[in-house]
């Protein structure tokens, strides 16, 4: 189906106790957009109020903003999940944003026209630090992988993204899994790849912005492995309540196998039989995957840098649960 690059769109913002800075910044790099046609969608997760008279003091009447308002806190899946289920139907692509980073001018300009070939486009951001403003990377360095790479590891950030709005038809509502490896960006690169195709270019169209705030922040394959088990055990702690030794096994088999086990076989009840890819793509991670294949495809991810070696180890730390819970539904 044609698409036309220059057509009306949905930029989709999830807001919830924004830094007010931060956030007045984001709004006026989308404000100032090359692209001028499109809806900001700002889905406030909790204190409506107060994001929507920030709004509509700071973008000075721009009708092209609006604040939808919900007093059930869901948190940051479920709120981009909310505020997609409100993109209207006229509106031909959506571009997912966060409330604290800075749009350059020409992001919608450069991303959108490649959705002419593929559903889902990824960027690039330099990362910066606050609040010193350093310069941590000139590149978030993310790459093109085959479908059973993306699906171990994610290479689509969701504010670096823009996608057909006919995605949605196959992405809502969003798998659920009670861990923080449920990320809705990961949900709808895996989405796209296994249907219309996903395209990572190498511009670099915004900054992304490192604070103490960030729900996840930049992490990408140069988090060190205790950093990696460190962060296990503080995940722990909060879905498990404890950090013991089983409850970190569990934690990383959640983070691991049973994220992309939900995705992989949702994927299988949504995408229509005979795709092509499909299967080959999936077989890795849906539920009743041979060990074989799954191991094949982790080590030759490590091998060619398509899986990073903290994620690898992630795997390898969630394999005692994944293997007594697959023995157990023989």
């Amino acid at each position: 189906m044609p698409f036309d690059s220059t057509s009306f769109g949905v930029v989709a913002l999830a807001a919830y106790n924004p830094d007010w800075d931060l956030f007045r910044t984001q709004l006026r790099s989308i404000q100032n957009q090359t692209h001028p046609d499109f809806q900001c969608l700002i889905s406030a997760d909790g204190g409506f109020s107060e994001v929507r008279d920030f709004v509509a003091r700071e973008i000075d009447g721009d009708e092209r903003f609006v604040v939808i308002g919900h007093e059930e806190r869901l948190g940051f899946y479920g709120n981009f999940e909310r505020v997609l289920q409100c993109v209207p139907t006229e509106a031909a692509w959506v571009a997912l944003s966060d409330q604290d980073d800075d749009w350059y001018p020409a992001k919608l300009e450069t991303m959108l026209p490649h959705l002419n070939d593929v559903s889902l486009v990824a960027a690039q951001a330099r990362v910066v630090r606050l609040p010193e403003n350093d310069v941590v990377s000139e590149s978030t360095q993310r790459k093109n992988v085959a479908l059973d790479a993306l699906l171990a590891q994610n290479q689509v950030t969701g504010s670096l993204s823009a996608f057909r709005r006919e995605l949605l038809e196959l992405a809502l509502p969003f798998p659920r899994l009670n861990t923080i490896s449920q990320v809705h960006d990961h949900w709808l690169a895996v989405c796209a790849k296994a249907t219309g195709g996903t395209r990572v270019i190498d511009d670099v169209v915004q900054d992304y912005v490192q604070h103490g705030g960030n729900v996840l922040g930049e992490v990408g394959g140069r988090k060190s492995l205790a950093k990696s088990i460190q962060n296990v055990a503080a995940l722990s702690r909060k879905f498990q309540g404890s950090s013991s030794p089983l409850a970190m096994l569990r934690t990383a088999n959640d983070l691991s196998f049973g994220w992309r086990r939900i995705m992989a076989d949702a994927l299988r009840k949504r995408v229509a039989p005979g795709t092509a890819g499909l299967d080959g793509g999936i077989a890795a991670f849906e539920s009743g995957h041979r060990w074989v294949h799954t191991s094949r495809v982790l080590v030759s991810g490590l091998r060619s840098g398509d899986i990073a070696l903290p994620c690898f180890a992630e795997f390898v730390a969630g394999l005692p649960v994944e293997l007594f819970a697959k023995g157990r539904r023989k």
